[in-house]
């Protein structure tokens, strides 16, 4: 499995990528070691892409956006990878892009890259799997890498926490849908597009724009940049252009700032603290004099003879 050309990967070739992706979605620790020292010679090579997390509510014609967006920067000369995050289908183990033919252009295009969400994988799950791939893709030579968020809920902080420009797309329905969507992702948002403005809808797309742009004007992120409210029509290919040229403007923003590679450490050390965490409790948990012990303050706790923390403090104990 390990015999993974890396100067095949290295150069943009297609099986090499996909052979070191599938190495990396293993979860034999085998695998997982020889992943990492793969994963070690291509840093040096990554990180050169701009990462685009892209999520929004069902209905909102998210394919066919990707589709769309991937489409017009391939003819702007660059090459496209595009990724999932499924963390609510550990069942169906794949996700909208287990079915390429929804972006079937671009499935066909030899600039990009579509990779469906591994199946929910062991330590760092979906999450991991997904930072690990992007830097694979870099390292092959991808210039933008969308990532997809397929579930809803957790699976938007995972993305925003991996790219360096998050999007929602919007439905032209108006104010009343600011109500279904969590703040919370609302304050993730570095730009809200509403899609679908076209035909009959254009008129609503324009009101649900001020609506939201005042919304928006209260959830500053940054000192240098406010999040964007932005209509466009992925079917009739409107205002694409437009929207990736804001996604440049921020980039240069935040280079021109130093607020780029501040946030992608930030990132880093974000994910060495949660994986950390991960290890702990699997550590924990894989322990026979722990597997012993817990059953036994278990029930002490649950009896009241004893407080949750002592317990817990004798777990820790035996670390």
């Amino acid at each position: 499995m390990n015999n993974i050309d890396l100067d095949k990967l290295l150069a943009g070739n297609r099986r090499a990528l996909a052979k070191a992706i599938t190495l990396v979605e293993s979860k034999l620790d085998t695998h997982r070691e020889q992943a990492q020292d793969v994963l070690e010679q291509v840093l040096p090579h990554s990180g050169n892409s701009i990462r685009v997390g892209i999520t929004g509510v069902p209905g909102v014609g998210k394919s066919t956006f990707i589709e769309a967006f991937g489409l017009y920067l391939i003819e702007q000369g660059k090459r496209v990878a595009v990724l999932a995050v499924d963390p609510s289908s550990p069942i169906a183990g794949g996700s909208i892009l287990g079915d390429k033919t929804r972006m079937e252009e671009l499935s066909r295009r030899e600039e990009a890259f579509i990779r469906p969400s591994p199946s929910e994988g062991a330590l760092g799950g979906v999450a991991q799997k997904t930072r690990e791939t992007m830097l694979l893709c870099e390292a092959a030579g991808y210039d933008v890498i969308l990532v997809e968020t397929v579930g809803v809920g957790q699976s938007e902080y995972q993305v925003a926490g991996m790219v360096d420009f998050f999007m929602v797309l919007m439905l032209p329905g108006g104010g009343d849908e600011l109500q279904g969507i969590k703040k919370g992702i609302m304050e993730l948002a570095d730009a809200l597009v509403i899609n679908k403005a076209d035909g009959d809808s254009e008129n609503l797309a324009q009101l649900a724009r001020q609506q939201y742009t005042s919304a928006m004007n209260l959830l500053r992120h940054t000192s240098f940049w406010t999040p964007r409210v932005m209509t466009c029509s992925a079917l009739k290919q409107i205002n694409i252009d437009a929207i990736w040229g804001m996604v440049v403007e921020y980039y240069f923003r935040a280079l021109d700032e130093g607020g780029f590679y501040q946030k992608r450490a930030q990132q880093n050390r974000d994910w060495l603290h949660q994986l950390i965490n991960e290890m702990l409790l699997l550590k924990l948990s894989r322990s026979a004099e722990v597997k012993q012990l817990l059953p036994v303050l278990e029930q002490e706790v649950e009896a009241d003879r004893k407080t949750a923390y002592t317990a817990a403090r004798e777990i820790i104990a035996l670390l």
